[in-house]
């Protein structure tokens, strides 16, 4: 359906970028409270006087647009707790003897592990990750020297 400023008015989810799965997305091109705004006194300042909106049309905009900016608010602090609380188990850790994944497959074709003792907890982007010590009690390391970090998601098993 087209749309003219002048005589209808425009649905603010038509003015967000959506994806096939009717999510909307978190792009910064997105339309933001003060564009949404600019956009509904344009609309008003240019509407017919003989053939004016239907007057709760704004607000229903508006309330739809307070929604969304709220449930965005959420997810973000939704994810910054999620964040907060995988570093909070990880920390757990420390000083534990744990069996993790490596991904690597070993030479019978299953994948290989390594035990260890957690040593230290490293956030990246969000997610922690922890290195672990060997029997000798020292770090255990890649190729490089690099101390190897293991998500928590590759834990196979946590002793004492």
């Amino acid at each position: 359906m087209a749309t003219s400023v002048n005589s209808t008015t425009l649905p603010i989810n038509s003015l967000i970028a959506q994806p096939s799965n009717g999510a909307p997305t978190s792009k910064s091109s997105d339309v933001g409270l003060n564009t949404f705004l600019q956009l509904l006194t344009a609309e008003l300042q240019n509407q017919d006087p003989t053939a004016p909106q239907d007057p709760t049309a704004s607000v229903t905009q508006l309330a739809q647009f307070q929604a969304l900016s709220a449930q965005t608010n959420l997810a973000s602090s939704f994810q910054a707790f999620t964040s907060n609380f995988g570093v909070m188990q990880a920390s757990a850790l420390l000083g534990k003897t744990v069996t993790a994944n490596t991904g690597a497959t070993s030479t019978t074709g299953g994948t290989s592990t390594v035990t260890g003792t957690v040593a230290s907890i490293t956030v990246q982007n969000g997610q922690p990750f922890f290195t672990l010590n060997g029997s000798n009690g020292q770090p255990l390391t890649d190729n490089n020297g690099n101390p190897l970090l293991f998500s928590t998601q590759q834990i196979v098993g946590i002793g004492s």
